[in-house]
């Protein structure tokens, strides 16, 4: 990753001594501090950086007219709240001004360190992801049926491409959040998901509506273990899942995701086929409040 240009904007200069330290100790160039709205300005249209620490008390002002005032200069310029307060009130504000992220004070050097490398994280970083996404989750998929079924699924030919589809019957749609968005889909028949979810819990299921269950909970596994095996690989990505969404009825379609990158096959499973789609876009998923 390039060089990152860090300001730190606070009226103390306790606190601008210790960000200053754990930022350098972590590899960033601390290119300048500012403690009041004009300073902020001149440093920031001087100095150029990517990334501005910014505190919410400022003398005659606050974090977020500060905020403003940077992105009047440079929109791209990444601001992160460092502040002691944190309520939802403040934090609000910070997302509607565009604050790229907010810590609360006394800052962790590691967390810190972390937000700052997954909001600069550039096209590199998604190009990691998208040769290894789907890779992934297809082994945690096989991982998972093996470790519930003691079966192994085949897998079909893979298809990039995102058209929209009928479904067979039961579509469980799992949210990925984190550096990138993206979402895990997987589309089965009534009768798959019966004999599967009567396979594992040993007894026919007692209402759809628990067979539906047992289908989210399945794929929560899956793409939960997949996102885990991906932030092992690199912790940049942060990604988590979402509760599950099923949508179940004779004429469900599968709309277009609209994602960057998307990969789909049939997986055969000794319960029938299960289709597997999953997909990222380039854009951040969520907006850092925390690590």
């Amino acid at each position: 990753m390039k060089d990152i240009k860090v300001v730190i904007v606070d009226d103390s200069p306790f606190s601008i001594a210790l960000l200053k330290d754990m930022l350098v100790d972590n590899g960033f160039n601390v290119v300048g501090d500012a403690g009041s709205l004009d300073e902020t300005v001149e440093v920031v249209t001087k100095l150029k950086p990517d990334v501005v620490t910014m505190d919410m008390t400022i003398p005659g002002t606050d974090g977020i007219e500060c905020t403003r005032a940077i992105h009047s200069i440079d929109p791209n310029i990444n601001v992160i709240i460092v502040s002691s307060m944190m309520d939802d009130e403040i934090v609000k504000k910070a997302k509607k001004n565009h604050a790229a992220g907010y810590i609360q004070k006394p800052a962790d050097p590691e967390e810190l360190s972390l937000l700052i490398n997954r909001i600069m994280a550039d096209e590199e970083l998604f190009k990691e992801l998208d040769k290894i996404y789907y890779r992934v989750y297809k082994e945690s998929f096989m991982d998972v049926f093996n470790k519930l079924t003691k079966t192994v699924p085949e897998f079909g030919d893979e298809s990039n491409s995102d058209e929209e589809q009928v479904s067979r019957g039961i579509s469980v749609v799992m949210g990925i959040i984190g550096k990138y968005s993206g979402r895990m889909l997987l589309d089965m028949s009534y009768d798959t998901a019966e004999k599967l979810s009567t396979f594992m819990i040993k007894r026919t299921p007692k209402t759809a509506e628990e067979m539906l269950n047992i289908m989210g909970e399945l794929s929560n596994m899956i793409a939960g273990n997949a996102s885990s095996v991906m932030n092992r690989r690199n912790k940049l990505l942060g990604l988590r899942v979402a509760p599950p969404t099923i949508f179940y009825g004779n004429s469900i379609n599968i709309s277009k995701a609209e994602l960057d990158t998307t990969t789909a096959s049939v997986a055969k499973t000794d319960f029938g086929d299960v289709y597997i789609n999953v997909g990222f876009q380039r854009r951040s998923g969520e907006w850092m409040s925390g690590i």
